[in-house]
């Protein structure tokens, strides 16, 4: 059964015009990125959080930039140290291969905030962070820098607090403390200059395809936090694009859609390989 609908899948893939790639935190475990499902695993990965009863919903909050900013940029700065030693899982290089060998083109949409597509090759006008990046900072004090790129600097974290030792990453114009353009939970200074130009090259590249066949290729994509997985659907019903899921937890798909239970290194490799018999 796995084996039809792998061949399946590549069948698609190969015959498609457009690929659109569609990512959760669940594209990242293979690379060995935590994708922190549930407070418990999140309080297994770091347990002094645990000592303070605080969830990740908790820690992603902008609030603790005023309050407790050591906290804050222990949280965010040892997310950012982990995912610059990090390297993408062959996945992300696979799907590139595929994407970049169609007419139509490619884009990515995803809800991860760590750069690993850019870091696979992928062309950063051809990708929308739906939540930002941790890449690119903002000012505290919104003193009209507007958005700027995060300093090579190493968040230097004291992992028995999963607090940050300063110097505390800065606006470089004002000197202001400064924060990751991220959407956070009850975050109303959000700066989303950065993430509607985004959107607008994502819609107007949509726009170009007319009627061309467009696969969409999801990995990783939860329930928890839904935005793409709505996005596919939507354009299933509205593009008539075919939907190509890989989730362990939540593989479920609409009607006539392809779905995989299997972690994204694994099928993407095993579609590959069919691709390429």
């Amino acid at each position: 059964m796995l084996t039809d609908t792998i061949k399946r899948a590549a069948e698609y893939i190969i015959r498609a015009d457009a690929l659109l790639i569609m990512a959760g935190a669940g594209m990242g475990v293979d690379s060995g990125l935590p994708d922190f499902r549930g407070k418990h695993g999140f309080w297994q990965a770091y347990p002094p959080y645990a000592s303070r009863n605080l969830s990740f919903v908790d820690l992603a909050n902008p609030s603790w930039f005023q309050s407790e900013p050591a906290l804050a940029w222990g949280f965010y700065g040892h997310r950012l140290n982990l995912y610059r030693e990090t390297r993408p899982h062959q996945g992300f290089f696979i799907l590139k291969d595929w994407a970049t060998s169609r007419p139509g083109g490619y884009f990515v949409f995803t809800s991860n905030v760590d750069g690993q597509f850019q870091k696979a090759g992928f062309l950063e006008e051809s990708i929308e962070e739906v939540h930002g990046s941790i890449h690119y900072l903002q000012c505290t004090r919104d003193c009209g820098i507007g958005i700027f790129a995060t300093p090579d600097q190493i968040i230097n974290i004291d992992e028995t607090t999963m607090t940050a030792h300063t110097p505390l990453p800065s606006c470089p114009a004002c000197g202001a403390l400064a924060r990751p353009n991220i959407l956070m939970f009850n975050d109303w200074e959000y700066d989303n200059r950065r993430r509607n130009e985004q959107t607008k090259r994502f819609e107007a590249w949509l726009d170009r395809l007319e009627h061309s066949s467009l696969v969409i290729i999801e990995s990783g994509a939860g329930r928890a936090v839904p935005t793409v997985r709505m996005v596919s659907e939507q354009l299933v019903r509205q593009r008539q694009a075919v939907l190509i899921r890989i989730n362990v937890r939540e593989p479920e798909v609409p009607a006539n859609q392809i779905s995989f239970n299997q972690s994204a290194l694994d099928i993407l490799t095993l579609i590959n390989n069919e691709i390429n018999l």
